[in-house]
């Protein structure tokens, strides 16, 4: 009888730490299991977030699109994820800024729809002034660099757009010099290409209401 009472005492302790190991890695199964369900848990809400705002995105381009069928028809606009494309030539001469007639035509075609488009949301125009990769020379002294040239380009713009019904509240400029080319600046053809001027609408950044300072 003693024997069988000393056999019980030692196997309790052998079955109290079996029962505590199976405790803690029952524990660290639940921990892990809490950390994986809150990685899916945020993998899932930054893909919600994501499709939203691709959705947000296709709608915004959906409707600028429709804004400007008139003008995209005519050939002499682009649009390109939400990017508006004006070739510099049908803009401006070579190395100049001065509108040209069919330039500014193409601008009041576009006005009227980017007001309205502006005016039904909280977004702004940026408008971008894009160079090729030569210098400016010759006989043309009126710009120190292409940066002075695209940033008046894009100003003439602004100013066109501006006179032609955008509000001077919804429209800003920007240059950009011969950074960011579309092709690679190697002949004639791509660097005619390069030369141009984008819009693009923005979400608005405001200040108290104001807008931002020239």
């Amino acid at each position: 009888m003693e024997e069988v009472d000393a056999s019980v005492e030692q196997t309790a302790p052998v079955w109290a730490v079996f029962g505590d190991l199976m405790a803690g890695l029952l524990g660290a199964f639940v921990l892990i299991l809490v950390g994986v369900l809150g990685v899916q848990l945020e993998l899932v809400s930054t893909l919600e977030a994501e499709v939203k705002k691709r959705q947000v995105e296709e709608q915004r381009r959906m409707a600028l699109e429709k804004a400007l069928a008139i003008p995209l028809a005519s050939g002499r606009v682009t649009l390109n994820n939400g990017r508006i494309g004006i070739s510099g030539s049908v803009l401006f001469s070579l190395n100049s800024d001065q509108l040209q007639p069919e330039g500014r035509q193409v601008l009041k075609s576009l006005a009227v729809p980017l007001a309205a488009y502006l005016g039904a949301r909280e977004e702004m125009l940026m408008v971008s002034g894009f160079t090729d990769d030569m210098p400016v020379k010759g006989s043309n002294r009126q710009f120190d660099d292409n940066w002075e040239l695209s940033a008046q380009r894009a100003l003439t713009v602004t100013r066109a757009l501006i006179d032609e019904g955008v509000p001077s509240s919804a429209v800003f400029a920007a240059a950009f010099g011969s950074e960011q080319p579309v092709a690679p600046n190697v002949d004639a053809k791509n660097r005619a290409r390069n030369r141009r001027v984008e819009m693009a609408p923005v979400p608005r950044t405001t200040n108290g209401g104001s807008k931002p300072h020239d």
